[in-house]
């Protein structure tokens, strides 16, 4: 039976190794770069983003005319967040532009492609390790050719975490983010890390390097691409809460196993952000 999305995930591959090269090509400047902000202050955008955000579309464009989009930085141009049932690219152009701006070796673009608002292949590109990993539902997990699978370990006593601090310096939001951070750490776990981009840790958890990560405060196009290769490398996927995953909802846990996220769930502070599709 012919798959009639692997041309389009064939050209998401190609399109994430030509937007590494130029993320490449620019991270010894990066520093010189002109930095902007978004939200606040410590929300960054660079000129290769928008560059890698236009080579993406652009080339997409030609070659899926009737497809939709969802990228980072047109919706920070004012572009509307809405998923439909339509055929649409979910991209993330550069996943930890922080650590772009900073040199700091985790950077990744994100590519995911939805279907009747179900994620039918995920592309992330960690450009500076040059680690491809890429899943197609139904087929598997990968990462440069290699399969994926998730940690085997069910005691989240001996696991690792992932998170991220995120961007919002709100004391009251800083507070929830510790007040779960502290819980986590108490239960004991064995450690708490971040690459500083959501993308990768969602693939360190379908890796087997960690066993779960959680953020609240992300985007869908941070996450798309990343759910559908922890699902596919076996893991699970749900909301902070422990009730189902919502890819608008900017909140995310993903794990190895149902044992480890439930667990975790009754960990974290939860708190409500504005939905990605709240102005759509």
């Amino acid at each position: 039976m012919t798959d009639i999305w692997q041309s389009a995930m064939d050209h998401a591959v190609v399109l994430a190794r030509k937007a590494g090269q130029v993320v490449r090509d620019a991270v010894g400047d990066a520093q010189k770069e002109a930095v902007m902000v978004k939200s606040s202050s410590i929300d960054l955008v660079t000129q290769t983003d928008q560059k890698v955000e236009k080579l993406i579309i652009q080339s997409v464009k030609e070659k899926f005319p009737t497809h939709c989009f969802i990228g980072e930085e047109s919706v920070a141009a004012g572009e509307v967040c809405v998923l439909t049932d339509s055929p649409t690219w979910i991209i993330d152009p550069i996943d930890g532009t922080t650590n772009f701006v900073h040199t700091f070796p985790f950077v990744a673009i994100s590519i995911g492609f939805s279907v009747n608002k179900q994620v039918e292949f995920g592309v992330v590109y960690s450009c500076l390790q040059d680690q491809m990993y890429t899943a197609r539902r139904g087929k598997g997990a990968f990462c440069n050719g290699r399969p994926l699978r998730v940690s085997h370990q069910k005691d989240i006593r001996q696991a690792i975490i992932a998170t991220e601090f995120g961007s919002n310096r709100d004391p009251g939001v800083v507070d929830k983010v510790f007040s779960s951070l502290k819980r986590v750490v108490s239960i004991p776990v064995h450690g708490v890390r971040g690459a500083g981009s959501a993308a990768i840790n969602m693939c360190l958890v379908a890796s087997g390097c960690v066993e779960a990560y959680y953020e609240i405060g992300i985007h869908v196009w941070d996450i798309a691409a990343g759910s559908l290769i922890v699902s596919e490398a076996g893991g699970v996927l749900m909301d902070v809460d422990g009730g189902p995953l919502d890819l608008m909802s900017r909140r995310v846990l993903a794990a190895n196993n149902q044992s480890v996220a439930e667990h975790l769930a009754k960990e974290i502070d939860a708190f409500r952000v504005r939905r990605d599709d709240a102005a759509s």
